[in-house]
């Protein structure tokens, strides 16, 4: 019996270092080798500056900016971190109290319409950093006013970052709501 329980043990313990840490490391080697840009967290770097990460939503405010999908992650926003919806079901008096504020706040200044969905409420992880194209659209006339730019010149940069379906068939159009504060910030 003490044989068999040595043989047991020996075999936990090889299989941990095996799929614990050996296949972990070479995975983790091979994406390093093959997709360096990605498995470095797809960090966007200008003038030497990290500005943040393609996969991960940023914290923009204010009118002269796009904003993307409102965080899930507490008291610190895109905390990745803190990843993970909010847990407020649809019948919430908390989730319905959130999304009238952030629709009191999007209509200021505007006439009734329809709202983007996903400016009224968090992603599964909270912190996506895409909208859908016509998310971005809703925010041309803010961000044109508050720039002092002609509407069409921010319309074009929107459409501009539009990425279509992944091979054509997957998902949905996006825009990174990065990629397109920094393409504005390149302005002038």
């Amino acid at each position: 019996m003490l044989k068999d329980l040595r043989i047991s043990i020996l075999a936990v313990a090889l299989f941990t270092l095996l799929t614990g840490l050996g296949y972990p490391l070479l995975v983790t080697g091979i994406a390093e080798l093959a997709f360096p840009r990605q498995a470095g967290g797809n960090l966007v770097v200008v003038d030497g500056r990290t500005r943040g990460s393609m996969l991960v939503g940023q914290s923009w405010s204010g009118d002269r900016w796009f904003h993307g999908r409102p965080p899930a992650t507490g008291k610190r926003p895109y905390d990745a971190r803190a990843s993970g919806g909010s847990n407020l079901g649809p019948a919430s008096p908390q989730l319905t109290a959130d999304i009238l504020e952030r629709a009191a706040a999007l209509r200021t200044g505007r006439i009734a319409g329809p709202l983007p969905v996903e400016l009224l409420t968090a992603s599964g992880s909270g912190l996506d950093p895409h909208v859908t194209p016509d998310g971005a659209r809703f925010q041309i006339e803010r961000v044109a006013r508050a720039r002092g730019l002609p509407r069409e010149r921010v319309a074009s940069l929107v459409e501009a970052q539009v990425e279509g379906r992944a091979l054509g068939l997957l998902g949905e159009p996006r825009v990174n709501v990065l990629a397109l504060n920094l393409a504005l910030e390149q302005l002038r």
